[in-house]
């Protein structure tokens, strides 16, 4: 009897599952939407629990869907949104929505965090630079504005710990990668650091346990078989979170590799195979799933979430439109855009619609479209989108390049790469070859080689990887192309220099706080 292996993916807009098997052919794959919720300007929670039930959808539509006895999945592991908190009392129920990595609520509180410890120091410490992205901050914010809550808490865990302990761990464990985004991990000696659980007055009893990713640490109990449809006993393996994942499911095992994912967030991931700090303290370095290896990240607060609000907001019409034709809009858009001249005639847009992340850390930045005139239509705003895009994620390239490094085997991921249009977007500004892959949904894959690793079925993560991961397409800059996006690249930097020193963002992350409810 074939043996296959599952991977699933929980994002932030939703769940999906893939059935793979162990030469990497996907069996068959189911997703589940489900929402966030947007309370305040800045506010972005979940219904844990609803993307708990969701993902279990996802699973067992997957297996139905393969054919397949359920007995012939020997294990499964989990690639999930990283720095979501999730706040449990004493009885495991959740005393509040989760509160999303998007959120970036805790402004003051990260603030604080820098009055506590220099910035430098703490990035030193953790390999991440201060912000209001990372728990602590976030932990630091249900104390002092829900005291009632933090009173009740026994437990802060991530989405993947909460997913594992539902498919039947015995005990709530994260993966090395995602315990670095509690900003509070020792990433070189794989274990909560005392001297910061010390200074922010954080029990480690309220934490998940750290385990390396690919570990075999249960077995799907009966009540979970039930609702998702994996066999009982099958084994579970210690994910990692989504971009780490994507990063092993992209081939990101070995040394000058490197993945640029654009999902609903977007991640650049690097390859170390040695500890290391950015001098400049301004990209993450967190641990690679291979236990002694490590990952320089960068990452977008949005990204193709972006793309996707200009669909429903501006090009709703042409969305209707091509739903009532039965034409995909993706791929109707796309033939527009490809019309539109690099640089979208000198549209300029900064896609900041969650705060600027990596390198610029500013969470107080805002989206923001420049140079319009009447030469431009929405199919320019739309290749504009694109552009912004990629040119805040050429920010991250160029932190990697100012800190030493570099990379010669680029693979992009995500949704995005179905458009030809915008992988030779991104080609030409970054001014380097890039590479999709034959099955695109990379954090799936790395989920499916941790769960192999688990199971015993791969000796190492790299020998999961070189079997399951191929390259599709290659790309190369435009030279014209590249050199239009040069000085577009100038002016997008001068606008948030200016915008930024002008306290532009900063005035109206103001009035939305003071006004809009």
């Amino acid at each position: 009897m074939e043996t296959f292996i599952i991977g699933l993916d929980i994002g932030t807009t939703g769940a999906k599952s893939m059935i793979l098997s162990l030469t990497g052919t996907p069996v068959s794959s189911a997703y589940r939407e489900y929402p966030c919720t947007y309370p305040r300007p800045n506010w972005v929670e979940q219904d844990v629990d609803l993307v708990v039930k969701s993902s279990f959808e996802a699973i067992q539509e997957a297996i139905s869907l393969s054919g397949l006895d359920p007995k012939q999945i020997a294990a499964v592991s989990v690639s999930a949104q990283r720095s979501c908190g999730i706040f449990l009392d004493a009885q495991e129920k959740t005393l509040r929505p989760m509160i999303s990595w998007q959120d970036s609520r805790s402004t003051e509180e990260a603030g604080i965090i820098a009055e506590m410890i220099d910035p430098h120091e703490y990035y030193r410490m953790t390999g991440f630079p201060n912000s209001a992205t990372w728990l602590l901050s976030k932990m630091m914010w249900v104390r002092t504005h829900e005291p009632q809550v933090w009173e009740k808490t026994r437990r802060v865990v991530q989405m993947h710990d909460y997913f594992l302990r539902a498919l039947g761990v015995e005990d709530y464990i994260i993966d090395r990668n995602d315990a670095g985004f509690f900003g509070l991990f020792d990433s070189h000696l794989g274990r909560w650091d005392s001297k910061l659980l010390d200074l922010f007055d954080i029990e480690e009893r309220l934490l998940p346990i750290p385990a390396a990713s690919g570990t075999a640490v249960g077995t799907v109990s009966a009540r979970a078989s039930l609702s998702c449809g994996l066999a009982q006993g099958t084994v579970i393996a210690v994910g990692a979170g989504d971009q780490s994942a994507g990063g092993i499911g992209a081939g990101v095992v070995r040394e000058g590799t490197m993945s640029i994912s654009m999902g609903t967030a977007g991640a650049l991931v690097a390859y170390l195979d040695r500890p290391f700090r950015d001098p400049h303290a301004r990209i993450m370095v967190t641990d690679h799933p291979k236990v002694g290896s490590y990952l320089l990240e960068g990452y977008q607060a949005a990204a193709a979430g972006v793309y996707r609000w200009f669909r429903d907001e501006i090009a709703a019409l042409e969305a209707r439109d091509a739903a009532t034709a039965g034409v995909d809009y993706y791929a109707l858009m796309n033939e527009k855009i490809e019309a539109v001249p690099a640089g979208s005639k000198g549209l300029l847009f900064l896609p900041y619609f969650a705060g600027a992340a990596t390198p610029r850390y500013t969470s107080e930045a805002r989206g923001t479209l420049i140079g319009l005139t009447f030469a431009h239509d929405k199919f320019c705003m739309a290749r504009a989108c694109m552009e912004g895009i990629s040119m805040d994620m050429k920010d991250m390239i160029g932190s990697l390049e100012a800190s030493g490094f570099t990379m010669n085997n680029i693979r992009i991921l995500g949704g995005p790469t179905r458009s030809e249009v915008w992988n030779q977007i991104q080609s030409d500004i970054y001014g380097l070859p890039v590479a999709t892959l034959t099955v695109s949904d990379a954090p799936l894959v790395g989920a499916a080689i941790l769960a192999g690793y688990g199971a015993g079925i791969f000796s190492s993560i790299e020998e999961g990887s070189d079997a399951l991961v191929s390259i599709h397409t290659c790309y190369e800059p435009d030279e014209a192309a590249h050199e239009q996006y040069r000085q577009m690249y100038e002016l997008y930097q001068q606008a948030f220099k200016a915008l930024d020193a002008g306290a532009v963002f900063s005035g109206l992350a103001t009035f939305q706080h003071d006004h809009v409810h």
